[in-house]
């Protein structure tokens, strides 16, 4: 006979906290969000942390380069999502890493040869207005020269003219050689007001750009997470078919932590994926594993290595699993089960494996109750697609701006690897929905208003960092018309969807 939970299965909508003794101190400048994103040993410090519990999906809607450094940015870290070619995702990785290692790779180059219209295509394609000229146009050619802005007007120049005839030549630029440390070329771009600084190997080839904006952002972005060499912390998503040859690709190319991507992690592919890279690399790789959503599949991914362990089934909005297959469990009730696994295990083994809740996040508050209920760090794919720095397209729907978002199981994804099973290589039926999301504007924006909710709660809880949260917190279960009294209701709201009310 099956086996039955005696517990209903819960979501974070059916859950409040009870606020406890706020002290004085508990003011949401003094909280600490700082979190370990991969297993570490009692007395020890993770080999990476976060200082923000928050990383996003791993799906072709979410997570490119672009959010990836922009996530960073505020102290998180994105998973680039790996339904693509090896090639395309190193490429995406390496990419993200060079965007800021206080010395950049130049991905704007052109030859002098080359026209204004090709300065403009350009810019249009990568958004940068400072271009290297060089010998050959590649991004280790000779420099010759660079072109910004202040180089040409559109209006008054022919768009065949060559660039060789308005570029600022080599000869009027300040340049410093490779062995440059990144203070000292910080001190040569403001000591002569510059916006960017060369920097050029003993042949004169170009190796680096040092900008001043990077400097600058630094001191905007206090939260951001960067590696060893003051590069962004990159993810990448890999699968549990071509591992030998993605995991390589994506360590060369930089990535600092992967992640299993699959809708049911408690299986032998993954325990396959995880024994792979302990052999090839030992712990040196970090790798995150799941999904899953109770006690016995956590203690097979803690026991098969995995460095972190995703909680979540058919609770994401573009997942449809539960409805096709009719497997999964109610987000909350999930993570709290595999929660309770974690702190066991810690106790027998002194080995503390981060949880990651996945999925069933809707609102703000939600983050919060995610935290208290003991996930280490949150993954999001929804909540980040609705950004500027998502890969999809905004579009004008009855003259509201959306953007569009579908899941990784949905035939517009198609990525079969994801639910693979052993079979044939297809995609046989669909457990994602294709569809939009309300535009929401910056990612950093938007961050820090659902984390300045986050901080304002742990305060309400006596609490200034999430172990204490997770300790002091009080969790009730609610009614269905306890839902309907949270929220506004027997009033007329001056703002409703016929207008403002006079």
């Amino acid at each position: 006979m099956a086996y039955y939970f005696k517990e209903i299965s819960h979501t974070f909508n059916e859950y409040l906290l009870v606020p406890g003794y706020s002290s004085s101190e508990c003011i949401p400048a003094n909280v600490s969000l700082k979190t370990p994103l991969v297993k570490f040993k009692k007395g020890e410090e993770p080999a990476i942390s976060m200082n923000i519990p928050l990383t996003s999906a791993i799906m072709q809607s979410v997570s490119g380069e672009r959010l990836a450094v922009a996530l960073a940015k505020e102290g998180g870290v994105s998973f680039i999502y790996g339904s693509q070619s090896v090639e395309d995702e190193a490429k995406m990785v390496a990419r993200a890493k060079a965007y800021k290692a206080g010395f950049v790779i130049s991905d704007s180059n052109i030859s002098p040869e080359s026209t204004l219209k090709d300065i403009l295509d350009l810019k249009e394609k990568n958004g940068h207005s400072t271009i290297a000229v060089t010998s050959d146009g590649t991004e280790n050619g000779k420099l010759l020269g660079i072109v910004t802005s202040r180089d040409y007007r559109v209006s008054r120049m022919s768009a065949d003219t060559l660039v060789k005839d308005f570029m600022t030549p080599l000869e009027k630029l300040i340049v410093a050689p490779e062995n440059t440390s990144l203070k000292e070329a910080n001190d040569i771009i403001w000591d002569n007001k510059l916006n960017s600084l060369p920097i050029l190997d003993k042949d004169g080839k170009l190796k680096y750009f040092v900008f001043r904006k990077d400097y600058e952002a630094h001191k905007e972005n206090p939260c951001e997470l960067l590696d060893s060499q003051k590069r962004y912390v990159v993810g990448a998503g890999i699968n549990t078919r071509d591992y030998e040859e993605r995991v390589p690709a994506l360590i060369e190319a930089g990535a600092d932590v992967l992640c299993i991507d699959s809708s049911e992690g408690f299986s032998e592919w993954q325990s396959r994926t995880i024994s792979f890279i302990r052999e090839k690399y030992g712990d040196t790789v970090k790798v995150g594993a799941g999904n899953v959503v109770d006690k016995e599949g956590f203690l097979f991914l803690a026991k098969a290595g995995a460095d972190f362990i995703k909680v979540g089934i058919g609770g994401g909005s573009i997942c449809i699993t539960r409805e096709t297959k009719g497997i999964g469990r109610g987000q909350a009730t999930a993570l709290i089960d595999v929660c309770n696994a974690r702190d066991e295990y810690f106790e027998e083994t002194g080995i503390y494996i981060p949880v990651c809740s996945d999925g069933g996040i809707v609102h703000d508050h939600h983050m919060t109750l995610a935290l208290a209920m003991g996930a280490d760090f949150l993954m999001l794919g929804r909540y980040f697609a609705r950004f500027d720095e998502s890969p999809t397209n905004r579009v004008s729907l009855n003259g509201n701006y959306y953007k569009e978002y579908w899941g990784e199981g949905s035939n517009r994804a198609r990525n079969w690897q994801r639910y693979d099973l052993g079979g044939d290589k297809k995609l046989h039926f669909e457990e994602g929905v294709d569809s939009y999301v309300p535009y929401a504007g910056a990612l950093k924006d938007n961050v820090a208003l659902s984390l300045s909710k986050v901080k304002s709660t742990m305060c309400n809880c006596g609490s200034l960092n999430i172990p204490d949260f997770r300790k002091n917190a009080k969790l009730t279960l609610v009614s269905a018309t306890s839902i309907v009294e949270g929220g506004a209701h027997d009033v007329i709201q001056k703002e409703t969807s016929l207008g403002t009310i006079k």
